[in-house]
């Protein structure tokens, strides 16, 4: 791990350089600020809609639609980001020829992945839990107040749900040179966990399952089985960066 703490130097001011840990930070922190407001007034809007001759009668929205509607769209956005921070870490480096050049100096190739694991990974912690934070206080505002430990747990669920699936591009990212076939390995993938998250035996251990756990935490009612899955998941995570690192152990930069 010969020079991992220049390296993360080097991956964190790039990513703040380029713009995109501030820009994924802001869109997070706006779909945490109107995902609560949504979830508040679209049954009025509904309701609207259907005034006249036809009469939509939609219940009012609870903490749990509100939650609901959060953990949605955090995870389809945060999916979507997550593909395209780890699509070219690596395979735009090996395309460049930069790689090459990094680890010319005294730099091993499991420092230079897990810098760059390491602080993707830090881009999508801080601005999704900037998301979690502002919408935990929204969400307040317009019901009723969660639980800040259940809230707490349902942002660590979240943030491993997207790990997942950046380590899973980031495998695609370091067996190609192009970033476009990263992330068509890295969809494919998620493709795969999607099916196998609709099957009832092992559908709550995949990621996407974690969203089931992460809704009871938020709103205080049984979340069911959490340590399993976290582990699972966990497991995943590690065997996906263990396999990105075997594949560019020997490749030819």
């Amino acid at each position: 791990m010969t020079g991992f703490a220049v390296l993360l130097r080097k991956e964190l001011l790039e990513q703040w350089r380029t713009l995109r840990l501030p820009v994924v930070a802001a869109v997070f922190l706006l779909v945490g600020l109107t995902s609560p407001l949504l979830a508040r007034f679209t049954p009025e809007l509904i309701g609207a809609l259907g005034a006249g001759q036809i009469q939509i009668v939609v219940p009012p929205p609870t903490t749990k639609d509100a939650v609901d509607q959060l953990i949605k769209n955090l995870s389809q956005f945060g999916i979507l980001v997550a593909v395209l921070l780890a699509m070219g870490s690596v395979a735009t480096e090996k395309e460049r020829g930069t790689a090459a050049l990094i680890l010319s100096k005294p730099a091993s190739r499991g420092a230079f992945l897990s810098a760059k694991l390491v602080g993707i990974g830090l881009t999508l912690a801080i601005s999704l839990g900037l998301a979690s934070v502002a919408s935990w206080f929204y969400t307040a505002i317009l019901f009723e107040p969660p639980s800040a430990l259940g809230w707490l747990g349902m942002t660590g669920l979240l943030l491993l749900t997207l790990l997942v699936y950046m380590a899973l591009t980031f495998l695609g990212s370091t067996l190609t040179r192009s970033a476009v076939a990263a992330a068509a390995i890295g969809v494919g993938g998620l493709v795969v966990l999607a099916i196998a998250s609709a099957l009832p035996t092992i559908g709550p251990y995949m990621p996407g399952g974690l969203s089931t756990p992460a809704l009871g935490l938020a709103v205080g009612t049984d979340p069911g089985p959490v340590l399993g899955p976290v582990l699972v998941n966990l497991a995943l995570l590690a065997a996906l960066a263990l396999a990105s690192w075997l594949a560019f152990r020997h490749q030819e930069l």
